[in-house]
């Protein structure tokens, strides 16, 4: 025995036991079995995996993991208990650093008897760290630590400094769990195909942009970086990658540069089906490497998330009534927010009052809620636009309130403060959702409306135009594009608004024809300042005089032309210069003075210098 071989190193140990796991056992055995088994194969390891740990036993109600740092431990630690919020079972964990002795099959050692101690001392669901630990990381990891003080533990000589881990509360441990119980998306390594291994940071770079901005959607749980890494280089199946990762959608793709320019691909593919949900190429010259990195992450999330939301959608469809929750209901309001029908305003509203219900601090489906009451107002559909706006105001406040770094959240409580005519805390709220999610065609849409609706259309127009090259093919793209139009025609970029709002004429559809009357102003003046007046002549031929008014506008847009008097009058003055009768109407005439007021008449006044260059 003498001559078996022990090592010594110092590590972070990390022991864990289920709180009153007894009794849970006494009441009901196979269910505290089945939890037990869930949080293990659900939370515990991929998290243990993540942080890169490693599981040095298993025990009827526990587990204890060694980590190379405590920075690991700690962290996996508040993801393990974010994780298992959900869970029935109440999970305590105690961290220490210290000295262990490894003798190849366990670990020995106070490092790991203090761990344990401490371990004892946490509340259920909680986490307690020696003072060591507390040193290494207090200025290191967001969290806030209470000082519980010298602790006396059993089979441990010298008192123990202890610690709680009090952050993430458990409201936002609440919050981690909701996302964490939807369908998760791995973004795998994408592959070199360049044959240069210069490029390899540009593809690993790539693949790292594109995981942290789909976590910026916060939609889904995205799975880490430092999960979907070890699949590097390495020939796997997706189903196999899914499963290990506990992951529903895998995203895949290559990179291949010829001379100055660089092809990428990508998929999205379903892992529970195999079937591709999305697949994209994107051709590009390679000048800035930054640059494009940048461009090519925003284009592929813009479409990725929307295309797993759709996919979602059709596997809620199929479930009876009976089954639905929250993410469900969330789902179909949704979907009917891309329906333009008054019918489908209202539907909306119902399924997202349902997953409130269901989850009052479901922040995205509040959220969604202040989506679809300025939907009815911006089609014109609201019975008094003031209801609606505090209606809307107060959604948006407590999607903020419940998930401040959702980027949607801040997008609609921004266009409620346009509504209420607060444009500078309007465009502080816009400028935090496009700086939570600038790849979110939404975000630059709201940025773009509320600084337009301030009068900074110039500044606006970036912003409307990276939102349709974000997602072209949007339900929503005619609005972006008829706003877009507006920016243009405000910063008097006419032919740019003539170009913008022309082919919207042709468009169909219920959101078409809502915003149809918008786009025939716009567009007649701006013909009328281009001095193209038989063109206008021939829009207005074919529109109702009365279609032809401010009030004949869908909700946004005559509420932004009433509150905008540089917009407005430099709309009347091309209507008037196309030689709309309407706004001629309006206008005074010069010639003819009014009836019921006295003239005057100026006449040639006399030179009587003698000088006729004074004439």
């Amino acid at each position: 025995m003498a001559d078996r071989e022990v090592k010594r190193r110092l590590a972070a140990i990390l022991a864990a036991d289920v709180a009153g796991y007894t009794r849970l056992m006494e009441e009901d055995s196979e269910g505290t079995v089945a939890a037990w088994q869930d949080a293990r194969e659900d939370v515990i390891k991929p998290n243990v995996e993540s942080y890169s740990g490693k599981i040095v036993k298993l025990t009827g109600d526990g587990f204890l993991v060694e980590f190379a740092t405590v920075q690991d431990a700690v962290n996996c630690a508040i993801a393990m208990q974010s994780g298992l919020v959900s869970s029935s079972l109440d999970f305590r964990f105690g961290i220490n650093l210290g000295d262990i002795i490894d003798d190849g099959e366990d670990i020995h050692g106070e490092g790991v008897n203090v761990a344990a101690r401490l371990e004892g001392l946490a509340e259920p669901g909680g986490i307690c760290i020696s003072g060591d630990v507390y040193n290494q990381v207090r200025n290191r990891i967001e969290a806030t630590f209470e000082d519980m003080g010298e602790q006396t533990v059993k089979n441990v000589s010298a008192p123990v400094q202890a610690y709680a881990v009090l952050s993430p509360d458990a409201e936002g441990l609440a919050k981690q769990a909701i996302i964490l119980q939807r369908p998760a998306v791995a973004v795998l390594p994408f592959d070199n195909m360049s044959g240069d291994e210069d490029q390899e940071y540009f593809v690993d770079g790539l693949t790292e942009d594109i995981i942290t901005a789909l976590a910026a959607w916060r939609s889904f749980p995205v799975i880490g970086r430092n999960s979907t890494f070890t699949f590097k280089n390495r020939a796997v199946k997706a189903q196999d990658v899914a499963a290990e990762l506990g992951a529903r959608y895998i995203l895949e793709g290559s990179v291949r540069k010829a001379g100055g320019r660089v092809r990428i691909t990508a998929q999205l593919l379903d892992a529970e089906t195999g079937h591709h949900v999305w697949a994209e190429r994107y051709d590009e010259e390679l000048i800035d490497v930054f640059d494009l990195q940048d461009k090519i992450t925003q284009q592929i999330v813009a479409q990725v998330a929307p295309e797993m939301a759709r996919a979602e959608l059709q596997k809620s469809e199929i479930k009876p009534p009976a089954n639905l929750d929250a993410w469900d209901y969330y789902l179909r309001g949704t979907a009917h927010l891309n329906s333009f029908t008054p019918e489908a305003g209202a539907k909306a509203q119902e399924m997202f009052h349902r997953a409130i219900e269901l989850d009052p601090t479901y922040a995205i489906a509040h959220a969604r809620l202040a989506v679809a009451y300025h939907r009815d107002m911006l089609l014109g559909l609201a019975e008094n636009h003031e209801v609606m706006a505090a209606k809307m105001m107060e959604a948006g406040e407590t999607a903020v309130r419940l998930d401040p770094d959702n980027s949607v959240s801040h997008n609609y409580l921004s266009l409620a403060l346009t509504w209420a005519h607060d444009h500078e805390q309007a465009i502080l709220e816009s400028q935090q959702a496009f700086r939570l999610n600038p790849a979110d065609p939404r975000s630059n849409f709201s940025q773009g409306t509320v600084l337009s609706a301030a009068g900074r259309s110039a500044e606006a127009i970036p912003y409307m135009e990276s939102a349709i090259k974000l997602s072209p093919l949007d339900p929503m793209v005619t609005l972006y594009t008829q706003q877009l139009a507006i920016c243009y025609f405000a910063a008097k970029r006419f032919e740019d608004a003539v170009a913008s709002a022309r082919p919207l004429l042709q468009k169909s559809g219920h959101l078409a024809e809502a915003l149809v009357n918008t786009v025939r102003l716009v567009l007649i003046s701006s013909y009328g300042h281009l001095g193209r007046t038989g063109e206008a002549r021939g829009i207005y031929e074919k529109a109702d005089a009365a279609d032809l008014r401010v009030e004949a506008c869908e909700g946004f847009s005559q509420f932004a032309i009433q509150n905008n008097a540089n917009l407005k009058d430099l709309l009347f003055e091309g209507l008037e210069l196309a030689g709309v009768p309407e706004y001629q109407a309006a206008a005074p005439d010069a010639a003819a003075p009014p009836a019921d007021k006295p003239s005057i008449a100026v006449l040639p006044f006399d030179n009587i210098s003698g000088d006729p260059e004074q004439e």
